[in-house]
């Protein structure tokens, strides 16, 4: 069980709503221990501790998430995707959100834990997780919105439950392993040379008071009690100088999450692999540089983020 600082909400302690250059990519921030304890210097001036942080996301529109939904669906049908295969399947459907608005924070703009189907507006993870629920439903041809929402679910909480804030895989590392135990996806890191170090999760319980949620004792002492069984995690992932050697063993949709150095935190951003026409390995991603998008080159992009130590790569299985 785990329990994750959400990348949106990190970006937001860090100060760092702007990250992104060049290319889209994850901009050189160095997080360093002084860097860190400045920038959180900072925020305290204008939110002293305790104060609870004030979303910045606007809602989801869930009358323009559903009329996507059915229009994703109805492109589906006509190309009958159902009948490619897992990775052609992730691939397209990911296309098909191109230059949707990037929006930090969409799960945390009410103080109650509600599910948030949004497919007008992503962070990182939210359009991993729709790009992955949407494509295991067309795989069986089912192309029902309420489906769609119990995937997310599924996905998104502990033992696919939603029972409040807590009950959120906030870490990207418990989000792997859980979906992995349910058979949604495959850790494949050390298959393409990844290598093991220790970690211990604990980002959002030593930064209590920069998540409003966590004000409440109740909440937060749910959030220790799941950071508890992250300690001394064996952490495998494939370090960034190798990353293009494992490019042959990549398949368009794996899922990429960017490990970094920062103490108590596993990710910093994730994505889905994208096979270029020339075969050769890119990112797509909801990039805080404005919208879902195309990095070409996946190990470009991961080098010019600062702090990453590397990748972890999971695998969706085919639900078929």
């Amino acid at each position: 069980m785990a329990i994750t600082a959400s990348f949106d909400r990190l970006r937001q302690i860090l100060g760092v709503a702007s990250l992104i250059v060049g290319l889209g990519i994850l901009a050189p921030v160095s997080v360093s221990a002084q860097n860190l304890a400045r920038s959180l210097q900072l925020i305290a001036q204008t939110n002293p501790p305790g104060t609870p942080v004030k979303p910045v996301a606007e809602p989801s529109n869930e009358k323009v998430s559903r009329a996507k939904f059915d229009r994703v669906m109805q492109y589906a049908i006509a190309q009958k995707l159902h009948q490619k295969t897992m990775p052609e399947i992730m691939q397209a459907i990911a296309t098909q959100f191109i230059g949707t608005p990037y929006q930090a924070g969409l799960l945390d703009i009410t103080s109650k834990e509600r599910l948030i189907l949004a497919l007008d507006k992503f962070d990182c993870v939210l359009f991993v997780e729709a790009v992955l629920a949407i494509a295991r439903g067309i795989a069986i041809q089912d192309y029902n919105y309420a489906t769609f929402g119990e995937r997310i679910s599924d996905l998104r909480y502990r033992d696919g439950k939603l029972d409040g804030y807590c009950s959120r895989l906030h870490y990207f590392s418990e989000w792997i392993a859980e979906n992995q135990a349910r058979g949604t996806v495959k850790q494949i890191t050390q298959e393409l040379g990844g290598v093991k170090t220790n970690k211990s999760l604990n980002f959002m319980s030593n930064h209590r008071q920069k998540y409003a949620q966590l004000k409440s004792n109740e909440v937060f002492q749910c959030i220790v009690q799941a950071e508890q069984q992250l300690v001394d995690l064996d952490f495998i992932y494939i370090p960034s100088d190798k990353i293009k050697q494992a490019y042959s063993k990549m398949q368009a949709g794996d899922i990429v999450a960017i490990a970094t150095k920062v103490k108590g935190l596993d990710f910093t951003h994730t994505g889905l692999v994208y096979r270029n026409r020339d075969r050769s390995i890119g990112l797509i991603h909801a990039s805080p540089s404005g919208a879902v998008k195309i990095s070409p080159d996946l190990h470009a992009y991961v080098n010019q983020v600062k702090e990453q130590q590397g990748i972890v790569i999971a695998r969706p299985t085919d639900p078929r």
